[in-house]
């Protein structure tokens, strides 16, 4: 029998319809494997980015991106799938980092957007952090075309 070669997925969701196109490549890739899902989502919004300095209450959206999580993790466990969650608050290429290192996970799979030039500055800049910082594999799923 082969060794598993992915046992514990990060999988970075952005709370956004780029996730449909990620979740069921991870889906299979999970069920093939039998890995465990940690599925992660940053919060940075002001209040998630102050959240312990300044020991404030949760926000709305934290409270909404918790239960995205939960959401979208619930079809995953009904296919069998073993999976947590963990919203993490404030720089997403950090977050998504530190995730992945304290969890040992040896995948990380995140969507990518296909932007030029300026898209890429904005929105590109999570996926270049993480793959410069990290020696963790990663998985890039085109989000799809709206």
């Amino acid at each position: 029998m082969n060794p598993i070669m992915y046992s514990k997925i990060l999988v970075a969701l952005e709370n956004s319809r780029a996730d449909e196109s990620l979740l069921p490549h991870i889906t299979e890739l999970a069920k093939h494997f039998r890995s465990q899902l940690l599925l992660v989502h940053v919060a940075d919004g002001w209040v998630a980015r102050n959240f312990d300095q300044l020991k404030l209450a949760e926000s709305e959206e934290m409270k909404a991106d918790r239960e995205y999580l939960e959401a979208a993790a619930k079809p995953l466990r009904e296919a069998g799938l073993e999976v947590s969650i963990h919203l993490a608050l404030g720089d997403p290429p950090n977050e998504i980092l530190k995730a992945a290192e304290r969890e040992q996970c040896d995948l990380i799979a995140m969507t990518t957007h296909g932007h030029r030039l300026l898209g890429d500055l904005i929105y590109g800049s999570t996926i270049s952090e993480v793959r410069h910082k990290t020696t963790i594999p990663i998985l890039l799923v085109r989000a799809a075309q709206r």
